[in-house]
């Protein structure tokens, strides 16, 4: 079963695709990605850990699925933290688990309705990459952050294979609209062999 939607989710392109995609695979996502060794989130909150030192501070988890992510930031004893998806199903699960202080349905190819300060740290684990977030996203979760704001992602293989995401990033540091605090290659779906790279950037203007 999960592997049926891995290759779906890697065929993927257009955002109503992607929310079809998500809603289908609700009921098993957690089991299937689990079961495969998914080190992605884990890894994102680790990094994230070591620049964001107060515990308090508001994080975004963008494209929290069913939450795993958010449990992942939790499990390091940050206390507020808000989620957004584009599957209602996902984040049905998601809300079980008690975690988030609120939980928001996003719109396709729509940036979250939220104003630059609202968020210490925006976290997107796994999630701007072909199948999932439109290479767009990377700018619009920047311009959601104010100066000091970190964000905190992820980039699979196929992300870093595609110039139309990579570029983004390599010009938000020659413009030195961003800092990069921290970058790491390493397992990303381990079962599967893949590779993912974690950063964290810092807002700089």
């Amino acid at each position: 079963m999960g592997k049926k939607f891995f290759e779906r989710a890697y065929r993927t392109t257009e955002q109503k695709e992607v929310e079809d995609l998500y809603e289908d695979w609700a009921a098993t996502y957690d089991a299937d990605v689990i079961e495969n060794g998914y080190m992605t989130p884990a890894r994102c909150a680790s990094a994230l850990a070591s620049f964001l030192v107060e515990r308090d501070a508001p994080i975004l988890d963008f494209a929290c699925g069913t939450g795993l992510s958010g449990m992942a930031v939790a499990e390091h004893g940050y206390t507020v933290i808000d989620g957004v998806d584009l599957s209602e199903s996902m984040l049905e699960t998601a809300r079980k688990r008690g975690i988030y202080r609120a939980l928001f349905k996003a719109e396709p190819d729509q940036a979250p309705d939220v104003a630059p300060g609202d968020y210490a740290a925006i976290t997107a684990m796994g999630a701007i990459s072909p199948g999932a977030a439109s290479a767009v996203y990377f700018d619009m979760l920047l311009a959601c952050l104010a100066p000091g704001g970190l964000f905190v992602f992820s980039y699979n293989e196929h992300t870093l294979a595609d110039p139309d995401y990579t570029s983004r990033l390599d010009n938000a540091l020659e413009k030195r609209i961003v800092r990069q605090c921290f970058h790491e290659h390493g397992d990303h779906i381990q079962k599967l062999g893949s590779k993912s790279s974690v950063y964290v950037l810092e807002k700089l203007v």
